[in-house]
C-alpha cells in the first residue's frame, strides 16, 4: 500500500510540505476533524497550542513584522463546524 502524503507542517514557515499553501490545509484539516471526531474541545485546545508554537516561529522568522491575526487560520475553522 502507498505511503499517504503527510500534510503536517513544515517548520518554521507552518506551510504544508505537500500542498505548499498554509497550513493547516484542507487535507490536515479533514484528519484534525477525524482525529477528534468525539471531542471538540480536544481539538480547539490542541489548535489553541499549535497556533501558539506558531506565533512564535512565524514572529522568529520575521523579526520586526507584525503577524496577522492566526486565530481564523488555526482555531477559527473548528469553533464554526
Amino acid at each position: 500500500m502507498p505511503e499517504r502524503p503527510n500534510h503536517t507542517p513544515l517548520r518554521p514557515s507552518w506551510r504544508c510540505p505537500v500542498c505548499g499553501i498554509l497550513w493547516p490545509c484542507s487535507a490536515a484539516k479533514l484528519r484534525l476533524l477525524g482525529q477528534y471526531r468525539e471531542d471538540r474541545p480536544g481539538l480547539l485546545a490542541h489548535l489553541a497550542t499549535v497556533q501558539e508554537e506558531a506565533t512564535a516561529d512565524l514572529t522568529k522568522l520575521n523579526p520586526g513584522t507584525a503577524l496577522p491575526d492566526l486565530t481564523p487560520r488555526f482555531v477559527g475553522w473548528a469553533e464554526t463546524r
